[in-house]
């Protein structure tokens, strides 16, 4: 689904070039979920935006479902850590909007954000406005948006990163169900490994800046996974312990500098 090939990115700020990214290659398949993990300023999210085509690499390729990304990736939805809802919309209108941006009658997305807020367990909430709603809730929201146009690809940069410990575990089982559901890919950005963990096909450890891939780690958890449980699994710990020697060094390079 994602073939990224030898891709750098560079920034000019105030006349100094900082190498976010050098010679990244990875290869996402259909129906994968891909994690992210690696210190602070790596270039994980830089990574994430060129798969969506907000920004461009400096070099390397890569490529979405069989077409070179060049521009806006419209074939994909992106969730990030702070929601795009809007506040004179109500739950309902904030997911029709990105089918009414597609054309879509008003009929046919008032049908589906309800089915989607159904989906992510909102039901009797759609006609709530964002700030009469929890942070929680607030997510599930941003998530049913995400998935209103269908996009056979999600990428997700923190999304849960704001949200307290028990709500965090609540949107990653909400999150896996529906992944179990749809076969999304899903390449997903986090800080927390043991997220990565619970979530993830494979785990991606880069490096520190300039980012470049460490190692990848097949998570060979069974699925489904009980979000609530999968973290006292025995299997589970060795697989934080082998992930965490891999990533600890690289956070203490980024801490020394």
């Amino acid at each position: 689904m994602i073939a990224i090939d030898r891709v750098a990115k560079r920034f000019v700020a105030r006349g100094r070039e900082v190498m976010a990214l050098d010679a990244v290659s990875l290869e996402v398949e259909p129906g994968a979920f891909v994690a992210f993990v690696g210190p602070s300023g790596c270039g994980k999210s830089t990574l994430l935006n060129m798969i969506a085509g907000i920004v461009g690499p400096s070099s390397g390729t890569i490529v979405h479902d069989g077409a070179r990304v060049d521009g806006i990736n419209r074939n994909i939805g992106y969730m990030t850590q702070v929601d795009s809802l809007l506040p004179w919309r109500t739950a309902e209108a904030n997911v029709m909007l990105p089918l009414e941006l597609r054309g879509s009658s008003r009929a046919t997305a008032r049908a589906r954000a309800s089915a989607l807020l159904d989906t992510v367990n909102l039901r009797g909430f759609a006609h709530a406005f964002p700030l009469e709603l929890s942070g929680g809730m607030r997510k599930r929201v941003a998530l049913a948006q995400v998935l209103a146009y269908d996009p056979h690809t999600l990428l997700m940069d923190e999304p849960f990163g704001a949200l307290d410990a028990q709500l965090k575990l609540v949107m990653q089982q909400e999150l896996a169900a529906i992944r179990e559901r749809t076969g999304k890919t899903i390449v997903f950005v986090t800080h927390d490994l043991a997220e990565a963990i619970a979530l993830a096909d494979r785990v991606v450890v880069f490096t520190g800046r300039p980012g470049k891939v460490k190692t990848v780690r097949d998570i060979d958890l069974p699925r489904p996974r009980d979000m609530f449980k999968v973290r006292f699994a025995p299997r589970f710990q060795e697989l934080y312990e082998d992930l965490w020697a891999a990533l600890a060094p690289e956070i203490h390079k980024g801490e020394a500098l």
